[in-house]
């Protein structure tokens, strides 16, 4: 007698994931998540991609910055934003606050004791 074993997953996975599954003979079971469901997964995901671009070989890194692009997209569009949006949001954190090319890492802040206190 032939024993079955389920793996439960409980993530949001790309749209062709399930015809991939059954195409290895094995069965998925999925839902469509409603509205109210669809952030908060969609952010689970992107934290999901990002630790495992974190964790890629640099032969992957592609592979894993394209999975986050992927989601971002999704999320842009299921947030009602377009990719104009998001491009004039950067440009402005950009010039407020600076970007990343300077590489820089904060240590430590320390504040000044007091004074009269």
């Amino acid at each position: 007698m032939r024993q079955s074993r389920t793996i439960t997953y409980g993530k949001l996975v790309r749209d062709r994931i399930p015809e991939v599954i059954e195409a290895d003979g094995l069965t998925a079971e999925v839902r469509v998540l409603d509205e109210s469901e669809l952030v908060p997964a969609l952010t689970a995901k992107l934290v999901e991609e990002a630790e495992e671009l974190r964790q890629a070989s640099p032969d992957d890194r592609l592979g894993e910055l394209a999975d986050i692009h992927e989601v971002l997209t999704t999320l842009t569009e299921t947030l009602g934003f377009s990719d104009e949006q998001i491009r004039e949001a950067a440009r402005r954190k950009r010039a407020e606050r600076g970007g990343f090319k300077r590489r820089l890492w904060l240590d430590k802040v320390t504040r000044p004791d007091e004074l009269g206190g």
